[in-house]
């Protein structure tokens, strides 16, 4: 099994014993418990790694006292809790490790944003650095492998994704894909005490994977899944915080005709995406192959921005009169702007409106035989 080097972790040996938690969030199977056990290798016998998929964790963390918290301790200057929204009042107890026990370094994870996120936010305001782990980035694949071996993967990559497992078991992607894509994978969704209608939620779901790289209205999703537009809003935000889907807003400031109401929606995972619809057949024979191109480029420049503490805005661009642009990010004021093609021979253009109205300092265009540089690489 290839050891795949994660981007976050030195990020997260520079944060330990500031005197703060650190806060490791992701969706299921990213391959957060292996990502802390790295990181507390560097002090085997000075750390206790705590399963709170365990009913007695969940017991001694859930109304814990500093006396109780001291002794579960012992002499470690490390504690993780792994699945940290599986306790009761679990941002109480991290506040106490914090403000009490400040020699001790705590680790959670979390697949769960809803509770978890609800549990913490006002406890450790100012105690906490909070971060993401997606799936593997193209930048980690290219450092386990090379170059060479990552770019000969890249049609199965678009096809089966990015997820540690996936990877690893080559011959085994579609069961393996499809056994992570069901309801563990969605467990969190489903079970979260908002969802009244889980086949509803799922119906959302594959309408969302079927209108891949196209705009999304929710007047038409309400009417195609009989729902109110709350409903739709408040389902897509689910899937959000469950790290399955994110969206895309439209840049609308200067132009009369710029589309300002729709959203694009991408999966973080092209594997989740293509399991949706169970359709894993090849590139070469796929009508949709711009729009998984499009997904794999889009969740990846995601990933490798996060990692890299880059937070500028990104949007997609379009007018009333089909002009558009696949994507565009603004740091401090400035735009960049690209289309995306999977035929390297494709052309394509950047409207001069767009170009008039926003100056960007640059404009490209990703294929496959570039795409790299657009990843970091």
């Amino acid at each position: 099994m290839t050891q795949i080097p994660r981007l976050l972790l030195p990020t997260l040996r520079d944060r330990m014993f500031q005197g703060k938690a650190i806060i490791l969030l992701g969706a299921r199977q990213t391959g957060k418990t292996s990502l802390v056990r790295r990181l507390i290798r560097e002090w085997p016998d000075d750390s206790v790694f705590l399963n709170a998929d365990r009913p007695e964790v969940r017991r001694q963390l859930g109304d814990a006292s500093v006396a109780g918290l001291r002794q579960l301790a012992g002499n470690a200057r490390v504690v993780v809790i792994d699945e940290a929204q599986r306790i009761k009042n679990i941002g109480l107890t991290l506040k106490l490790f914090t403000d009490e026990l400040p020699q001790i370094q705590v680790v959670a994870t979390g697949s769960s944003a809803f509770e978890l996120a609800n549990e913490i936010n006002e406890p450790l305001t100012g105690r906490k650095w909070e971060y993401f782990l997606y799936p593997i980035a193209w930048s980690e694949l290219v450092a386990a492998t090379s170059a060479i071996e990552a770019r000969e993967q890249l049609d199965t990559r678009l096809i089966y994704g990015m997820y540690p497992d996936i990877i690893n078991q080559v011959g085994h992607e579609r069961e393996v894909l499809l056994s992570l894509s069901g309801s563990y994978l969605y467990k969190d969704v489903f079970e979260f005490r908002g969802v009244r209608k889980p086949e509803m939620l799922w119906q959302l779901l594959q309408a969302l994977a079927l209108q891949l790289g196209a705009e999304v209205s929710y007047n038409e999703l309400s009417q195609l899944l009989g729902v109110d537009k709350n409903t739709v809003s408040n389902y897509l935000d689910l899937l959000e915080k469950s790290y399955i889907v994110f969206r895309l807003m439209p840049l609308s400031r200067n132009l009369r005709n710029e589309i300002s109401s729709n959203r694009k929606v991408y999966f973080y995972d092209n594997g989740i995406r293509n399991a949706v619809l169970e359709n894993f057949t090849s590139p070469a024979l796929r009508q949709d192959i711009g729009a998984l191109w499009e997904n794999f480029l889009v969740s990846e420049r995601w990933k490798i921005r996060q990692y890299a503490g880059q937070h500028g805005k990104r949007y997609f661009w379009r007018t009333k009169a089909q002009q558009e642009i696949d994507y565009v990010e603004e740091t401090d004021g400035q735009f960049r702007a690209w289309e995306f093609k999977w035929n390297p021979k494709a052309k394509a253009r950047f409207p001069a409106a767009f170009t008039d109205a926003y100056h960007p300092l640059s404009s490209e265009v990703v294929t496959p035989d570039n795409f790299e540089a657009f990843l970091g690489i």
